[in-house]
């Protein structure tokens, strides 16, 4: 009896020690989830396309005069700014937030045209002459500087965003657009004189300019709407990245209502920027199984 006893527990101690030369299998590692809830600040940076939609009053003058055709403007330049915003993690899916961000520009842009408009019996000082004699005509000429400038813009929107995995965030956006636009003008008229006759083409070397446009300049806040998507992505807890296109428009605005400079001018512009944010979260969530 005593035999067996002592059989047994050395069969035990020679299990015990085998159990203790096997490989232990280490837990499986827990992936962090990055909690997306929570107030940001970054900055960005980027470049934009806008487009300036211009049609001008015809000129109400005693000189037969050709009206602008409306035309197209490109306003393009680089921009930088900053945005604050908040966020709330609805599920592992669905985050929705609101975002305020204002940029400073660089777009501006200018423009030159000519009206030459029809042959006048003219007097020789180039007045028009409701009588026309033999001796001379006239052609009136318009010529108008424009300028336009986005000094600055700034948006307040709403984002809705997809969780493509649980640290990039694809998201659309939109809401209420504010820009400081800056539009100038000037307009002058001139008639050069023609003889011989009501049909001559030989210049007399007479030439009246009429500044019937002043130069005018308006700078005004105008407010539009927004939409756009990006994406952003999560570095670490607090550090992501984002990559963001907006389209703006900021509608229709007639300047210098009454006189020779009379404008409807429309206006949108396209965004693309790319972004920083830093995020005041709390550690990241470890992921349960």
């Amino acid at each position: 009896m005593k035999k067996l006893l002592l059989a047994g527990a050395a069969m035990m101690l020679a299990t015990g020690a085998l159990a203790a030369d096997l490989p232990v299998k280490a837990p499986p590692m827990l992936a962090p989830v990055y909690g997306w809830t929570g107030f940001y600040i970054g900055v960005n940076g980027g470049y934009s396309w806008g487009r300036a939609n211009t049609s001008i009053a015809p000129l109400a003058s005693p000189f037969p005069t050709t009206a602008f055709a409306p035309f197209h403007q490109s306003v393009d330049g680089g921009l930088g700014g900053g945005q604050i915003g908040y966020n709330w993690q609805l599920d592992p899916k669905w985050v929705v937030g609101l975002e305020a961000d204002i940029q400073g520009t660089g777009e501006r842009s200018s423009a030159s045209l000519v009206a030459v408009g029809p042959r006048f019996g003219a007097f020789s000082s180039g007045l028009p002459n409701p009588f026309p004699g033999p001796d001379f005509n006239a052609i009136a000429t318009l010529a108008t500087s424009l300028s336009y400038d986005l000094q600055w813009f700034a948006t307040f929107r709403g984002r809705v965003g997809l969780l493509a995995t649980p640290d990039s965030l694809l998201y659309a956006t939109g809401g209420l657009a504010l820009g400081d636009f800056k539009y100038s003008a000037a307009t002058t008229l001139t008639s050069t004189v023609f003889g011989p006759g009501s049909a001559g083409t030989t210049p007399t070397g007479v030439v009246l300019a009429l500044p019937v446009g002043a130069a005018a300049s308006s700078s005004d806040t105008r407010v539009g709407w927004t939409v756009g998507a990006g994406i952003e992505h999560k570095f670490t807890p607090n550090w992501s990245g984002k990559l963001e296109y907006l389209y703006m428009d900021f509608g229709t605005k007639t300047y210098f209502s009454g006189t020779a400079n009379q404008a409807d001018v429309s206006f949108h512009d396209q965004v693309f920027r790319a972004g920083i944010n830093y995020a005041f979260s709390p550690a990241p969530v470890v992921a349960k199984y």
